[in-house]
């Protein structure tokens, strides 16, 4: 079940799970999905852990901010003003992709809410030249042929080699949680990736905790990705998933919680 709580006339949408009194675990989704991705880890919740994850303006059910000007930092504040809303102070932050570049925002605007950090299937640096230009590319798709459009250029790119032969229903279920977002979401989380800054100079800075999850066959920001994330954050540690792919909370849904709870109750 949603939740929704008010920031001004926004609605800013969330699921929940584990104890309501428990130490918060924050999940935060990668594009083009929603906090839904995350229900595998909602399913099973660490002990003593209250597991919250919202959704990005302008998917699932979080209203979009008004105006045509967007930053990867609209993401972050929303955030902050939906953890203000909920009275939630500390946690630690989990964030996959798109999610992970907002966490390295977090990381930057307000380092002293976090406990501990996990970064999956993510990296630290700004689009290049030639990655602006397949977002630009992946806006004129939309603007085509609608999300449905966007889900079929991404999904053989989201999924690993090893779920897309194995388990085709994971296909289906996958491209399920993207089709809902409406276009114009998309569209504004597109622009806001490719022009989010280089967060580089954030990673040594990091002063807590931090595990780096990445699926071995993640082919959008591959292994050596997550190696120079884990080298630069003094405190991080570094796990690979054997047979998952960019999507590695879903693909390999078993050794990611146990990596994630086994970190948990290390903070």
């Amino acid at each position: 079940m949603r939740h929704a709580v008010l920031a001004g006339s926004r609605h800013l949408t969330y699921l929940e799970a584990g104890e309501p009194d428990g130490r918060a675990l924050v999940l935060l989704h990668g594009f083009p999905l929603t906090a839904d991705m995350w229900r595998e880890q909602l399913a099973a919740p660490p002990h003593g852990w209250r597991v919250l994850a919202p959704d990005f303006a302008g998917f699932g059910g979080c209203d979009d901010h008004g105006g045509e000007s967007v930053s990867l930092d609209d993401y972050a504040g929303d955030v902050l003003t939906w953890l203000g809303r909920l009275g939630v102070q500390q946690i630690v932050l989990a964030g996959l992709s798109m999610g992970g570049y907002v966490a390295l925002a977090l990381a930057r605007l307000a380092p002293e809410r976090l406990d501990a950090l996990v970064l999956a299937d993510t990296k630290a640096p700004a689009d290049s030249d030639e990655a602006r230009a397949g977002r630009d590319r992946m806006l004129d798709t939309l603007g085509e042929h609608g999300t449905d459009g966007v889900a079929a250029e991404m999904l053989p790119k989201l999924l690993g080699a090893t779920t897309r032969s194995n388990r085709p229903q994971l296909v289906a279920e996958v491209r399920s949680l993207i089709l809902p977002n409406p276009p114009d979401g998309v569209r504004r989380g597109i622009l806001r990736l490719r022009g989010r800054p280089d967060a580089t100079a954030v990673l040594p800075r990091i002063g807590v905790p931090t595990l780096v999850l990445v699926g071995e066959e993640d082919e959008v920001t591959p292994p050596k990705d997550a190696r120079a994330l884990a080298t630069a954050i003094p405190q991080a540690t570094l796990e690979t998933l054997p047979g998952a792919g960019h999507l590695s909370n879903l693909e390999a849904p078993s050794r990611f919680n146990a990596a994630l709870h086994r970190f948990l109750a290390t903070v």
